[in-house]
């Protein structure tokens, strides 16, 4: 349907039963852009009906120069959904039942991610959203209507999205800001460096569930001389902080002292940051990977035979499944199945690791012989980790004094500031060994990369032929099955994981109807999604969906309880 006049076309609905606002999706022309509606709710409790405006860049007028790069157009396009937002929750009115009234849009938090919420070009500026169209009970109020689409939509159009209604320099500083933190991480290679955190950086958060930097008291980072390093970033110039080496990094101290602190901070490093947030220019290599102990969780078929053999009753450590894994079996399969997705990085807090899979101590070996102890400790594979698969690895370890002997670069957190103390822990290590056997043997062991099942990814229920819901950062419901990924904490929007669900119907769709790894399905997923976007991946225009990672695509894939694997490609 095309109707010039869609506020004459909300006043004849008005009244009228709720279904009657299926009349009204199509595509319209308004002074200043078109307003086009993909999708009407059924209800007004129902899922908010979809949205586009798109305007020509000759009403929207934004410089090309904030758009050329890649970078800059994330940056760009997370801008101005930013300010949708604000724009649109400021003026946003409840205008009756259910979701009567609302004009959403995703909402970002710290991170700049790569959204469906907007996209731009140098012809049209392009953005999503929902709207709860208005009804008393089950009847339309179409005057209400008209005045959201007629006059709410447009006064969000001319303050959030026109390039002279917005802040120019706030534009600007972000689009610099994640151009220069693309660049940095880009250059970690070359300087062998796995992270890179600036001097002035503020880590700690307001909160547990307020992700914003602390406000007050924060003390700004500063790099100890030994670790420093300078990037010449392409815009704000040089800058100066702690760069982590290659290898096997130990971060130590006390309790409270900022461990924790500075290991979250490198993990999200693999997102950038918003101007403000205190960590926008924290980097890490892409490809690191948080790893924890995740005691229930379901195993499918993984090798974890480098950590754990020779299980009581004999069962099999090469091809390992179980609905309920123990802490230190769960540890083993997020190691290998991150580096069946090719992780280079490893990020491990001992508060969130089982202990006698991260170390057993000489006492204990003398205790309990090795043929009685199926585990080998990750002190023992960690090194030949780093030797055989160029894997390093970054620790907090606040209660072993082992590791020392196996780190290459020890650092000493003290009232969150950082401290090189390599050689004082070598020292320590020589005049005080531990006397420990080594248990790992001489290599790390083999990664096997797994195929699974085509039906064993099903995301039918049985009223519908693809059931999925995401919509917090816990679980996906995927047909029948719920898929838990609230330890993966690398997923940090559920926009992200949305993505992810219909990620799996499109591999079940487009890729298993032949026997395929893991680690290929991963390599032909994104590689899509780099070539056409996030938009493949749905059948309908969707505004919520986020960039994901390959480590979290695959650690939703190997939380699904139904996952089955093929023991051998054939």
């Amino acid at each position: 349907m095309f109707n010039n006049n869609i506020r004459s076309a909300l006043l004849r609905l008005d009244g009228a039963s709720y279904k009657a606002y299926k009349e009204i999706k199509g595509s319209y022309q308004v002074p200043n852009f078109t307003l086009i509606i993909d999708y009407v709710q059924g209800d007004p409790f129902a899922s908010p009906s979809k949205f586009r405006v798109r305007i020509p860049q000759k009403i929207a007028q934004f410089p090309l120069q904030l758009y050329k790069s890649p970078s800059r157009e994330i940056a760009l396009r997370d801008y101005l959904t930013r300010q949708f937002h604000l724009v649109a929750n400021q003026i946003s009115l409840r205008r009756g039942t259910g979701k009567s009234g609302l004009i959403a849009i995703s909402t970002p938090q710290q991170e700049v991610l790569a959204r469906t919420s907007a996209f731009i070009d140098k012809n049209f500026l392009e953005v999503r959203f929902v709207v709860g169209l208005p009804a008393k009970g089950r009847r339309i109020l179409g005057r209400q209507a008209a005045a959201m689409l007629c006059e709410d939509i447009p006064t969000i159009v001319e303050k959030a999205l026109l390039y002279n209604s917005l802040d120019a320099q706030a534009i600007q500083e972000q689009v610099e800001t994640v151009e220069d933190a693309d660049w940095i991480r880009q250059e970690l290679p070359n300087r062998n460096l796995t992270s890179f955190i600036p001097n002035g950086a503020v880590l700690p958060r307001r909160s547990g569930v307020d992700n914003r930097p602390l406000a007050e008291n924060a003390i700004a980072f500063q790099s100890p001389p030994s670790l420093e390093v300078e990037f010449d970033c392409p815009n704000r110039g040089h800058i100066r902080g702690m760069g982590i080496p290659e290898g096997i990094t130990l971060i130590v101290g006390g309790g409270y002292h900022g461990k924790s602190t500075l290991l979250q901070a490198i993990e999200l490093g693999v997102y950038n940051q918003i101007p403000g947030d205190g960590r926008e220019l924290v980097v890490t290599n892409p490809n690191a990977v948080k790893i924890r102990a995740e005691d229930g969780r379901s195993i499918a078929g993984v090798n974890i035979s480098p950590f754990i053999n020779h299980l009581p009753g004999g069962k099999s450590t090469t091809n390992f499944s179980t609905p309920n894994a123990s802490g230190s079996t769960s540890q083993a399969a997020n190691i290998i199945e991150a580096l069946e997705a090719n992780a280079q990085l490893l990020l491990i807090d001992e508060d969130t690791s089982a202990t006698n899979f991260t170390i057993r101590d000489r006492r204990m070996q003398l205790l309990i012989a090795k043929e009685q102890e199926p585990i080998t400790p990750f002190i023992d594979k960690v090194r030949q980790l780093y030797n055989d698969y160029g894997v390093s690895t970054i620790l907090v370890m606040g209660g072993s004094g082992d590791y020392f002997e196996v780190a290459e670069t020890v650092i000493a957190m003290n009232n969150y500031q950082p401290y090189e103390v390599t050689a004082r822990a070598k020292a320590i290590a020589k005049n005080y060994p531990s006397n420990r056997h080594t248990e790992g043997g001489t290599t790390f062991g083999e990664i096997t990369p797994r195929v699974p099942v085509k039906s064993s990814i099903d995301p039918s229920s049985h009223k519908k032929a693809v059931n999925l819901k995401a919509r917090d950062l816990n679980n996906i419901t995927f047909g029948t099955a719920n898929i838990d990924v609230a330890a993966v904490e690398q997923i940090i929007d559920p926009d992200q994981l949305r993505a992810i669900a219909h990620a799996l119907v499109y591999t079940t769709n487009h890729y298993l109807d032949r026997p395929i790894t893991i680690p290929e399905i991963l390599d032909l997923v994104m590689e899509d999604i780099a070539k056409q976007g996030l938009d493949i991946l749905t059948d309908f225009t969707s505004g919520d969906l986020a960039l994901f990672r390959r480590f979290e695509f695959a650690a939703a894939l190997n939380r699904l309880r139904t996952l089955g694997i093929i023991s051998e490609k054939s």
